[in-house]
């Protein structure tokens, strides 16, 4: 197992100098320890990048994987790397648009990563709520990337990722909090289906 997680940490590291899509360290221990706390038949990623999170939970739990990754490039890495880590019969990835692939999915998912477009986070929230198991968390990376301030050229984005939050913590089925790791994490547990 430990030569497994240094092989994983060695590809997170050259993602990150590749400035590729992964999760943070601190955001992938908080999805770490959900999946250790609460045991996880099923997991979603969307926006899976190389799968190197989807990668890390599976070495830390029995579930299955999905992901979502619309780059053909980084699909072939995901590909390999759930390959090299003997784990091609508990993870499945789909080759597209997130748009077009969610309604296709049927639930439940115990956990669901969007760590996608962030333009499109607000229109996946409902199917991501649709396909979330009550106690399931969807967890949203990079909520507070403008926490600093917004550039002139990026206040529309900052604008989407505002009104994702507002509709996330306006829906009664979610219990929500933003965690300050990463470059903000959402957490949102559902808590059943009330309407919102």
């Amino acid at each position: 197992m430990n030569d497994r997680k240094e092989q994983l940490a060695a590809l997170r590291a050259a993602a990150m100098r590749e400035r590729d899509p992964t999760a943070s360290d601190d955001v992938l221990a908080v999805l770490l320890n959900e999946v250790r706390e609460r045991p996880a038949a099923r997991i979603l990623e969307i926006g899976a990048g190389r799968g190197l999170t989807s990668v890390a939970l599976l070495l830390h739990s029995a579930a299955h994987a999905v992901g979502i990754e619309r780059d053909p490039q980084r699909c072939i890495a995901a590909r390999a790397n759930f390959c090299a880590f003997d784990l091609n019969d508990r993870a499945t990835l789909f080759e597209g648009e997130a748009a077009e692939i969610l309604p296709m999915l049927e639930g439940p998912f115990d956990i669901i990563f969007l760590d996608a477009a962030k333009v499109q986070y607000r229109r996946f929230l409902p199917e991501c709520r649709r396909l979330l198991a009550v106690g399931g968390v969807l967890f949203a990376d990079d909520v507070l990337l403008f926490a600093d301030g917004v550039p002139p050229k990026r206040k529309m984005l900052a604008r989407h990722i505002e009104e994702f939050l507002e509709d996330l913590f306006a829906d009664g089925g979610f219990s929500a909090q933003i965690l300050r790791v990463g470059k903000g994490l959402a957490v949102a547990r559902r808590i059943g289906d009330v309407d919102a």
